[in-house]
């Protein structure tokens, strides 16, 4: 007598990514049906639980299926990795019970001949979810007296950093403080991308390689996973999350996303990494920088309501263009060239500009007017 399952066919990742691919919408509306009808979820729990199904059918559906190279077990923890400032280990449940029985769902509606192939190879990828899940905890498990170590640390660090923004005057020290935070965290880049919420689009302001951080813009919407999280994301490899244009610009491999925020005002993020090089992330790291975070919120509010109150700008056409220009990346031989003035012209407009900011050179121009709203 044949055993019922010697017959099931192996899945591959391609296949399993596939699948989950062309029927993600039906696998969603159940995972929302399943999730609202569990009433004995609390609402913390059941918020944490949307957000990574969602995560999870997102990396499914962005997945590039030729370059998967059905390496499971490097595909998946990258993917929990970036889950890290999210998931603890009842969510972790929550999400394997409600992604099993969503697809379990589907597929009998479907009434789908690979029922059994596909439902297999899901238990066999929690299996290994599981396993590293519980590996990560134990990473982050130290004995008391290390982790009370970390924690001092932690606590001088921030003192160190709250010190430095105590004592910035504006918005133009804003590159002194990303530099800072490369030597206080111990990151070869840090990079401040702003939001702008009336036109929710955000830009890159402040980092090594100016040109290139300043030509990152564009607008906030559903496919953007990770700046639309106000929670810290790590990334041990960002390939399914980040254009491949921009990790080729800047030689990304490993990256940090660090929400600045303020009330729920979102001010825009911080990106720490270090230069192409790949490296680990523990949980109680992201807490940390998700503190930094919300000391650069209150940071910039603080500042914001000073401006606001004490100044009133006004800037003329010429000074306007060749502000723009400035956030552009452009030189001044550059802008003289694009506007027909000579350099000297040029060089008098950026004068105008960084007294009239406050700024002590173009860098800080530049993010002055991403801040006060003068570039849009």
């Amino acid at each position: 007598m044949t055993h019922p399952f010697q017959s099931i066919e192996e899945v591959t990742l391609q296949e399993f990514v596939l699948f989950i691919k062309i029927h993600h919408q039906q696998i969603e509306e159940n995972t929302i049906i399943y999730l609202n009808l569990e009433p004995s979820i609390t609402g913390a729990d059941r918020k944490r639980t949307a957000m990574l199904l969602d995560s999870f059918l997102r990396l499914m559906t962005h997945a590039n299926i030729d370059e998967l190279n059905n390496d499971e077990k490097y595909f998946f923890n990258t993917w929990l990795q970036s889950q890290l400032s999210i998931i603890d280990r009842k969510s972790f449940n929550l999400f394997q019970l409600i992604f099993e029985k969503s697809l379990i769902t589907f597929m009998i509606q479907q009434k789908s001949s690979r029922t059994n192939a596909i439902f297999m190879y899901v238990l066999s990828t929690f299996t290994l979810l599981v396993e590293l899940y519980y590996d990560c905890e134990g990473d982050n498990q130290t004995s008391n007296i290390a982790s009370e170590n970390q924690k001092i640390r932690h606590l001088q660090l921030l003192d160190r950093l709250d010190k430095l923004l105590i004592s910035s005057s504006d918005y133009q020290d804003l590159a002194l403080i990303l530099k800072k935070c490369e030597e206080y965290f111990s990151y070869k880049r840090c990079v401040f991308y702003a939001y702008v919420p009336w036109s929710n689009q955000f830009y890159g302001v402040i980092g090594a390689e100016l040109p290139k951080v300043q030509s990152m813009k564009g607008e906030l919407t559903g496919e953007n996973t990770i700046l639309s999280s106000r929670k810290p994301i790590y990334l041990k490899n960002p390939k399914n999350y980040v254009k491949e244009e921009h990790i080729q610009l800047f030689n990304l491999s490993s990256i940090i996303f660090i929400p600045i925020l303020r009330q729920e005002q979102l001010f825009g993020w911080l990106t720490f990494d270090q230069l192409g090089e790949e490296f680990d992330c523990t949980k109680e790291e992201l807490t940390l920088l998700e503190e930094v975070g919300k000391r650069l919120g209150l940071f910039l509010s603080r500042k914001g309501e000073k401006v606001e109150k004490n100044t009133v700008l006004h800037l003329t056409e010429r000074e306007s263009m060749i502000l723009g220009l400035l956030a552009e990346g452009y030189d001044n031989k550059k802008i003289a060239g694009l506007l027909f003035l000579s350099e000297h012209t040029v060089r008098d407009y950026v004068s105008s500009l960084m007294t009239k900011l406050k700024a002590k050179n173009r860098t800080q121009v530049v993010a002055s007017a991403f801040r006060l709203g003068l570039l849009s």
